[in-house]
């Protein structure tokens, strides 16, 4: 397990996964703020390329850093190009999960000539400024009526939007972020507690992470290809912000992804917000994300 200075000093922590001569696809978690040992191999895509999944500052293992501050999210786009360097990598392919994908569109803003290629897993997109209506939400929680547990994560989820949770209301709603509530995904689950920094996660998208309008147009000049990939269900209005149906998926990928290479998907089914914890049941899926990651021989390396 490398472990690399962030500008600040902070060591930080990434995890190498797969094999092959292709330079890695780097993984930024969600959470937020969650060390990356949820990721785990993404669904097997470490059989055809290598992964570096970043555990972000006061994470997994990486350190605390002496300024709390520095959790917010657009004060982490710096650690980022400092794994860029480490890994000795000119442009690389970034994928970014839920929260992650924030940090990821904070680089792409910033260095848009260091990526090759970006994926958007599950996005949340408070980069840009968009936020999925309340009626919206409803409609996709009521999706899943049907399932056994879904008379508790329904009452639990309107407490939650009221902001009266308890933390029972959180338990409840945890299957409407799986695509299937089985042992799996409740193992899955349950990983969450030890893995997530409470603290850091209350900074990471606190006042002045976010500029959504310098962030479009800095966006404007990312011309590489995109897959951005948005989840039909949501669980929790103050944790998860994807966007849902066709119409919100267009309005929020393009806003993400402007470029005229971009590649984005959306169905009318549900998709799991964590789809490698569910072993990919939408196939397309999976294979967009290996096409995103490339093959080996993309992108070139630095000396420094």
């Amino acid at each position: 397990m490398p472990i690399f200075p962030a500008p600040d000093g902070t060591g930080l922590a990434v995890h190498l996964h797969g094999s092959g001569a292709a330079p890695p696809v780097v993984c930024l978690p969600g959470g937020p703020m969650r060390a990356g040992r949820y990721l785990g191999d993404l669904g097997e895509v470490t059989d055809r390329r290598r992964i570096a999944v970043l555990d972000l500052r006061g994470t997994g293992d990486s350190e605390e850093p002496h300024d709390p501050a520095s959790y917010r999210c657009d004060r982490q786009v710096e650690d980022v190009e400092a794994l860029r360097k480490h890994l000795g990598l000119d442009r690389f392919d970034l994928l970014g999960h839920s929260a992650g994908a924030s940090l990821a569109l904070h680089y792409a803003a910033r260095y848009p000539e260091r990526l090759r290629r970006l994926a958007l897993i599950a996005p949340s997109p408070r980069a840009v400024g968009f936020e999925l209506p309340a009626a919206e939400r409803r409609r996709i929680v009521a999706r899943r009526a049907g399932a056994p547990w879904f008379a508790a994560a329904s009452t639990a989820y309107e407490a939650i939007a009221a902001k009266t949770a308890t933390a029972a209301d959180w338990s409840a709603v945890a299957p409407l972020y799986y695509g299937r509530w089985d042992s799996a995904a409740q193992r899955h689950h349950a990983g969450e507690r030890g893995q997530r920094n409470g603290a850091a996660a209350r900074i990471y998208n606190s006042a002045g992470a976010f500029e959504p309008g310098t962030t479009r147009a800095a966006l404007g000049a990312v011309t590489v290809p995109c897959w951005w990939w948005p989840v039909n269900w949501t669980g929790s209005p103050a944790r998860r912000s994807p966007a849902a149906s066709p119409g919100c998926s267009r309005t929020a990928g393009s806003s993400c992804c402007p470029g005229p290479r971009t590649t984005r998907g959306w169905t009318t089914h549900p998709r799991s917000p964590q789809p490698w914890a569910d072993s990919w049941p939408e196939a397309g899926l999976r294979r967009g994300l290996m096409r995103t990651a490339g093959r080996a021989g993309a992108g070139r390396r630095s000396p420094g």
